[in-house]
């Protein structure tokens, strides 16, 4: 007797219908997941080409560059092997500068151009969140836009600095994290996730606060589990159910967000210390002192983490005169025209998530408030915006949640992109050196006083 008839002989007459939804459901997944794949391969290429147009300009250092280069061409015995250089980040982002170098040669281009690699990256991370968040390749889409229409990172992902390779792996480890939180067996996906954030780490230690994130989540769910809390009311949406994760043990947590993250972590830190484990806890000794130790002098451009959302204080990387009236200038400020709207998209995330207990809102609302204040935690006083760049990343997607709300017309969202791309068009004269400006125009869009 074969399972069907079985099945009728039982007397549940559903069945045949749920075994051909699922085999419908399994027919249609290949051609979307193969849709998926074209497209963000699609956005990654568009994404590099963009990042790539007048990426040599200015051929000097640029702000931090200054250490990070040098570090680099340390790596490649360039120069003296001692003392070693930038010691208080770990070694991966600067190893993959250096690979660069060895390529493209000790230049613009090859101190460069990793980062554009890992912007476009993060741009496609974005897109995968979207997918995982919305189901549907049109807001995935518009979200991966108002990400690169973000200015931030568009000027981080043009620079020699540490930031967008965390980002890049950072973002690939939320939407595989994102992808897993519905499923029964997320252990995949999760596993993938941790691995990716101990990449993260490995570029620089603020990767690990989305990893911080993903660990509350799961331990507060798994508590919520074990005292066996049931909402009146639940509801499909729900962030948190009783019988989510069923076959997903404490081992499988400790394997994912603790020992694959360390794995993936600490093979950057070969090529430096060799495998002498003094070695390598004295590395992590060294960073954890000189990334929590109370800053004594100031910085021209340092601000707070409150003031990062309101675009209060940009840092100036770049600006040069090259004639009398024109400069070229790159600016790190991001785009008024997502990052204002945003806050107020935040403020309707937080209520869906707190009122409606939605999961998609909840996880938008995580990865946003969690890789920003987790600044608020470290006692040092030294800070700067592009700190913000994973948060301010993440808002795209909440954006798009609130733009796609049942009773808003569909071309809204895309209308919003359109004046996203517009004030990327205005900001990108101080944000790209190769395009330069007059001071007139450059005067005009510094706003406030606190931007200059």
């Amino acid at each position: 007797m074969d399972r069907l008839s079985f099945v009728l002989f039982r007397g549940d007459a559903d069945l045949p219908r749920k075994i051909v939804s699922q085999q419908s459901r399994e027919a249609h997944a290949v051609p979307m997941v193969s849709r998926s794949a074209v497209i963000a391969v699609a956005i990654f290429l568009a994404a590099h080409f963009a990042l790539l147009i007048g990426l040599v300009t200015p051929e000097k250092f640029v702000f931090d560059e200054v250490h990070y280069v040098p570090a680099a061409r340390q790596m490649l015995g360039s120069t003296a092997s001692q003392p070693m250089l930038n010691p208080m980040h770990p070694p991966l982002a600067k190893e993959l500068i250096a690979a660069s170098i060895a390529a493209f040669g000790d230049n613009a281009l090859g101190w460069r151009y990793p980062a554009t690699l890992f912007g476009a990256l993060a741009i496609v991370a974005i897109y995968l969140c979207g997918l995982a968040l919305f189901g549907s390749q049109g807001p995935a889409i518009a979200a991966a836009l108002i990400a690169a229409f973000n200015q931030m990172l568009y000027v981080q992902a043009r620079i020699a600095m540490l930031d967008i390779f965390a980002l890049g792996f950072g973002l690939l480890a939320i939407a595989a994290f994102m992808h897993g939180f519905r499923r029964e067996r997320p252990q995949a996906l999760f596993a993938l996730a941790g691995s990716l954030f101990g990449l993260a780490a490995a570029c620089k230690w603020s990767g690990l606060f989305p990893l911080g994130v993903c660990i509350v989540i799961v331990a507060v769910t798994r508590l919520m589990q074990s005292w066996h809390t049931l909402f009146a009311d639940s509801r499909p949406d729900d962030w948190y159910r009783p019988d989510l994760w069923p076959g997903f043990k404490a081992h499988h947590a400790a394997l994912c967000f603790v020992l694959l993250p360390v794995v993936a972590y600490l093979p950057a830190f070969v090529p430096l210390y060799g495998v002498s484990l003094p070695d390598l806890i004295e590395a992590q000794r060294r960073i954890f002192a000189d990334n929590t130790t109370t800053a004594i002098a100031g910085h021209t451009y340092m601000s707070s983490w409150p003031s990062w959302p309101l675009l209060a204080r940009p840092v100036w990387f770049l600006f040069d005169k090259t004639t009398d009236d024109n400069v070229a200038a790159i600016v790190f400020l991001g785009n008024p025209l997502v990052l204002w709207p945003a806050l107020l998209a935040l403020l309707m995330v937080l209520r869906d998530f707190i009122v409606a207990r939605r999961w998609d809102a909840f996880l938008i609302a995580a990865f946003y408030f969690g890789p920003w204040l987790a600044w608020a935690l470290l006692p040092r006083t030294l800070g700067f915006s592009y700190y913000y760049l994973p948060a301010a990343t993440a808002a795209s997607l909440a954006l798009v949640y609130v733009l796609r709300r049942e009773g808003l017309p569909r071309w809204l969202l895309w209308a919003y992109v359109g004046i996203a791309a517009i004030g990327f068009a205005v900001m990108l004269p101080i944000s790209a050196a190769f395009i330069g400006t007059s001071m007139q125009t450059f005067n005009r869009l510094m706003l406030f006083q606190s931007w200059i």
